[in-house]
């Protein structure tokens, strides 16, 4: 299926961009471990991962936000992903030509996440990646699913929100983008827990993998073809 081009492309992070559930994965587990607890699987982590550090805790021990040991808990986790956020990381393989060849033809893209800036920025540098713009949770008052941060993105890219792409894997995305007059792309391949219904979500395009996505934006990709330019 072919696609018309947009001006700039805007990513969610987790799940999206970059693959993070492994390095969240091993904090979930050491938190379980700090109580006695045996290790949970891993696919039962990754489900929840885009859901932040509380609903960690919560799959962990079993404790709503409301416990009174949630928030030390919760530090705990953080405190042991943030030590290393990049350790086992990556950009989800089949995205790396989509990013080459948009950085060569010198289009603009960037990052919006709701992950605090505390893990985002050490976590982007460390993966190497070229971003125009990356906003977190922290660098505005109001975060996703409220438009204000890709309306921010797009505007520090110098592109009209209705040529920009935002690409995620949460309903609180697509309904970001639809806020901002963005087409609001989603990725199965994400981390899109069992208990969810993502086609009703409100979708203008799903991509079931990253290569999918690539050939979408830039058929033909090929990265010997970019090494070698």
């Amino acid at each position: 299926m072919s696609h018309a081009r947009p001006a700039a492309l805007l990513f969610d992070l987790d799940g999206t961009l970059v693959d993070t559930a492994p390095d969240l994965a091993h904090a979930t587990n050491a938190l379980r471990a700090h109580h006695g607890l045996a290790p949970l699987a891993y696919d039962s982590i990754r489900a929840q991962v885009s859901n932040g550090g509380s609903a960690l805790v919560e799959l962990a021990l079993g404790w709503p936000p409301t416990h009174a040991e949630h928030g030390e808990a919760r530090r705990f986790l953080l405190e042991v992903y943030g030590r290393d956020v990049a350790r086992h990381s990556r950009v989800f393989p089949g995205l790396e030509p989509l990013l080459n060849a948009w950085d060569h033809a010198h289009r603009p893209w960037g990052i919006v996440t709701n992950k605090p800036r505390l893990y985002a920025e050490p976590l982007v540098e460390a993966l190497n990646l070229t971003h125009g713009v990356l906003l977190a949770a922290d660098d505005l008052p109001l975060k996703k699913p409220d438009p204000a941060p890709l309306l921010e993105a797009a505007r520090r890219l110098g592109v009209a929100p209705a040529n920009c792409w935002y690409i995620g894997d949460h309903l609180r995305d697509m309904q970001a983008a639809r806020a901002a007059g963005m087409s609001a792309i989603a990725v199965r391949y994400g981390y899109i827990g069992v208990d969810e219904t993502p086609d009703s979500w409100p979708v203008d395009h799903w991509f079931e993998t990253p290569e999918s996505l690539t050939q979408a934006l830039w058929p033909g990709t090929d990265d010997a073809l970019l090494q070698s330019s």
